[in-house]
């Protein structure tokens, strides 16, 4: 007798959240047919996901390779992009003293509100007390794996591009950025006694960094695609158990980022640029959407340099510098709010004191390693283990939070991310290449549609 074959209900669920799945894919092609605003899309997408993965579970898993394509493409155009507009920005300044003061400002930025992002994240980690009445797990203690922290001397090695072609590959984008920053001073200097000799090759990497931007718009269409993978993926896997005991923590993270968003970044606009902070986020919002959902500042550094562009109005020239530099070092939210909070719960889980003292340690290694562990990947895991040794506090309670990594991740991304677009515009800013009346009119440019950044009415060009 032959034997028969039954669907399962794990199958039939399966099979159900496929079709869910190609119902809201189709909803969202829709929806930018009808010219509904990309960071709208984006946050629908989020909003589908987390209902799809919370409805099927486990059987919408397999979903993630929405996001997982999205990412690979992300991936694809991130290291050619920063190649050709870092060697474009550098080799539009004429004057080597410009370039090294756009370099200070910048960096100077980075670290200065990666450090207030420390104090704000030890004060709502002292007030909030997300460690209260938490016992310390053994079990989760006995499972965690040290990250190593690389020495001072291996981060300098790190930092050097010794074959860059391999580095691309790796992806590993600070080697990148100083091996183009070296080729792009060359051009310069170079163009100082034989103009005629580099001319070829700057008007190659002019037209390379616009082909770049014109991809980067073929990838960044499929940004909500990829944040409805994503977002079904991660709801499918966290369930409300993970949620329950570290419901303080997340919610200490979560406060945090929004106190330095409002304040911190509100203040830096209002004051540093003169500008509404209401119009600055809500133009800065596609940027927040993606690295909220993405929760990679790679991923979102092809939008933010629209963003700062079409719709902060900030030159490209700026844009180009700030932004894949911002990408790489500027972590108010891995490197500043995170590893305080985090030092301050085990402390409290552990049943250890910290004094004033303490404090400013785990502020100053806070900034410090924000830019210290740059290069290497993992950059909150490593920033954070750092602040835990030089506190003296217990490694194995970061095994404690390891747990809700992926939903605090989307903060800390937003604030990294939005932190950059700051900096942009305050440095636009202060060297004359923000265009303040196409920045508060109120039509915005929508990301996607539009004429490239570089020929954009709204950018100044120098």
């Amino acid at each position: 007798m032959k034997e028969q074959s039954w669907i399962t209900l794990q199958d039939w669920n399966v099979y159900a959240s496929w079709g869910a799945a190609l119902l809201l894919v189709i909803v969202l092609w829709w929806l930018a047919k009808q010219k509904v605003g990309f960071g709208l899309r984006v946050l629908l997408a989020m909003a589908f996901g987390l209902t799809l993965g919370a409805i099927f579970g486990p059987a919408s898993a397999d979903i993630s390779i929405l996001g997982s394509i999205y990412v690979s493409l992300i991936k694809m155009v991130v290291m050619p992009l920063v190649f050709a507009t870092i060697i474009t920005s550098i080799t539009s300044v004429k004057d080597p003293n410009v370039l090294k003061k756009l370099g200070t400002k910048t960096i100077a930025l980075f670290l200065i509100t990666t450090a207030i992002a420390a104090v704000i994240g030890l004060g709502t980690a002292l007030v909030i007390d997300p460690g209260s009445g938490i016992a310390q797990s053994t079990e989760a203690a006995q499972s965690f794996e040290q990250r190593e922290i690389p020495t001072f001397k291996q981060v300098l090695l790190d930092l050097v591009p010794s074959n860059p072609v391999n580095e691309m590959a790796q992806g590993k984008v600070v080697p990148v950025i100083i091996f183009a920053a070296f080729i792009a001073v060359a051009i310069t200097l170079e163009g100082l006694r034989n103009p005629d000799r580099v001319q070829p090759m700057r008007a190659f990497f002019q037209s390379f960094s616009h082909i770049m931007f014109r991809v980067t718009k073929f990838v960044i269409k499929l940004t909500p695609y990829g944040v409805l993978g994503l977002m079904t993926a991660m709801s499918a896997k966290y369930g409300l158990s993970t949620l329950k005991e570290l419901a303080w923590f997340i919610i200490a993270v979560y406060v945090a980022c929004l106190i330095h968003m409002i304040v911190t970044f509100g203040s830096l606009v209002t004051f540093g640029a003169r500008v509404n902070p209401i119009r600055f986020f809500k133009k800065a919002y596609p940027t927040m959407a993606v690295a909220f959902t993405t929760r990679s500042s790679y991923a979102t550094l092809p939008v933010n340099l629209e963003v700062i562009t079409k719709r902060m109005k900030v030159s490209e020239r700026i844009a180009s510098f700030v932004a894949p530099l911002g990408a790489t070092i500027n972590m108010n939210g891995c490197g500043g709010i995170y590893p305080a909070i985090v030092a301050v719960f085990i402390a409290r889980v552990y049943g250890i004191d910290l004094n004033i003292a303490d404090y400013l340690l785990i502020i100053g290694a806070a900034t410090i390693a924000s830019v210290g562990v740059a290069g290497v990947p993992g950059p909150a895991s490593i920033s954070t283990t750092v602040v835990l040794v030089q506190a003296g506090l217990p490694l194995e309670g970061f095994a404690l939070v390891l747990g809700v990594d992926a939903i605090v991740d989307m903060a800390r991304t937003a604030v990294n991310a939005t932190g950059t677009t700051v900096a942009s515009l305050l440095v636009g800013k202060s060297e004359g290449e923000f265009d303040r009346e196409a920045f508060n009119r109120d039509a915005d440019d929508d990301i996607e549609y539009g004429h490239d950044t570089s020929v954009d009415k709204g950018a100044v060009t120098v």
